[in-house]
């Protein structure tokens, strides 16, 4: 992850323009969605989000744990389908960051679960140096300690923790321009690579602390505890409303449109791919897209395959101006839409001219989620939230 600048930014956000009436007569007779209705259901869907995450999570580090037991070609595909099936269900949770909650806060552990992009040969060896990283320093302890004291230490592409860590342990380097790392799972048996024994111990360790990190997390938004971060929420009123609107904003323009977008458009780097090992950065934007649409609409499909649904900040805004929530409705089911249409693997798709018909597919999601933005921006304004902290692109 890029470390992004947050300021205060006051969006001058023009009238919306009219729109045909597109909400039945019916809805404006409903008793209007109030503040605190959408904080606390909003809490309700970070604790589902977060319980989904860290219950997909185990179930890779079941898999993992199966892997280091007996390395075999069939338990290291078991181990990566459980990272990506686990991967989709916290990219959803990115919404849920950027005005310092439990995950990000200046205590929060988000650096050391999803910190990119991350110099490969700080862990292990890489093409053309067989001897690289920690894994290769018999000196250096592999505890849980250590790694998250070497995580991000003296560079910010250091990582040493979380789910880019342990994606590059599954697939090793992305060599392939058609496809994506192709780690042999020799490399986890002892007397087939050296050091395999340490290989083993960091995949563990780095698996068991992600794990521990999301229970932390999940546990902060628990219900019916008193002094927790998500009774302070629920009491929060308006200012967590403003909480929510950032969150959304700041993934909608900073981070997804921004860092994760126009970074690895610009620079048609494989380093600024997201995902870059496991050829799954497509699907991580699709993640961090529906995540937003998630908390919009109040709705939340969850890991048991049923709905989660309750007033979201789409019901708040059209109590006050139909047409705009409406309008917001419309430009982030676009954004997804969009994102669906990422070609794979990204780190080809960002190659060739301006003008190629992948690279312009990118751009529409880009130019989708700086409309979105502009919208959420202008649907905090029609609530009553006049200045947001919003974080920006560097």
């Amino acid at each position: 992850m890029h470390k992004l600048l947050l300021i205060a930014a006051l969006f001058a956000v023009p009238a919306a323009a009219p729109l045909a009436q597109t909400v039945a007569p019916a809805a404006a007779q409903k008793a209007a969605v109030t503040a605190p209705q959408v904080a606390s259901h909003y809490a309700q869907l970070v604790h589902a989000g977060y319980s989904d995450s860290l219950q997909s999570a185990q179930a890779m580090q079941k898999a993992i744990n199966r892997l280091l037991a007996q390395p075999s070609a069939e338990s290291l595909a078991a181990a990566r389908k459980a990272w990506l099936h686990a991967r989709d269900f916290y990219g959803q949770t990115e919404a849920f960051r950027f005005y310092d909650g439990p995950i990000d806060s200046d205590e929060g552990p988000e650096g050391r679960i999803n910190a990119w992009p991350m110099d490969e040969s700080y862990v292990d060896y890489v093409e053309g140096n067989d001897t690289a990283g920690i894994i290769n320093d018999r000196q250096q302890p592999i505890t849980a300690e250590a790694l998250s004291e070497l995580n991000e230490k003296d560079g910010e592409e250091n990582i040493a923790t979380g789910w880019h860590a342990i994606e590059f342990l599954l697939w090793g380097q992305d060599l392939s321009a058609t496809g994506p790392g192709a780690r042999p799972y020799t490399d986890f048996v002892n007397g087939k690579k050296p050091n395999a024994d340490r290989r083993r111990e960091y995949l563990k360790v780095v698996t068991d602390l992600l794990v521990s990190d999301l229970r932390d997390v999940q546990a902060a938004w628990a219900p019916n505890v008193k002094d927790n971060y998500r009774a302070e929420f629920v009491a929060g009123g308006n200012e967590s409303i403003r909480k929510i609107f950032v969150g959304l904003g700041s993934l909608s323009r900073g981070e997804l449109a921004g860092e994760r977008l126009e970074v690895a458009l610009a620079s048609q780097d494989q380093e600024d791919e997201h995902s870059c090992f496991s050829d799954n950065t497509h699907n991580d934007a699709i993640a961090n897209a529906k995540g937003i649409e998630n908390v919009w609409l109040g709705q939340y499909k969850r890991l048991d395959g049923k709905l989660l649904s309750g007033p979201g900040l789409r019901d708040l805004v059209a109590a006050s101006n139909p047409a705009l929530a409406q309008e917001t409705t419309l430009h982030i089911r676009a954004s997804v839409a969009a994102a669906q249409q990422i070609p794979a693997p990204f780190d080809q798709a960002i190659q060739g001219e301006r003008s190629a018909p992948a690279r312009a597919k990118i751009q529409t999601v880009i130019d989708r989620l700086i409309q979105q933005s502009k919208d959420l921006a202008a649907s905090a304004q029609a609530v009553g939230i006049e200045r947001l902290n919003i974080v920006q692109p560097e």
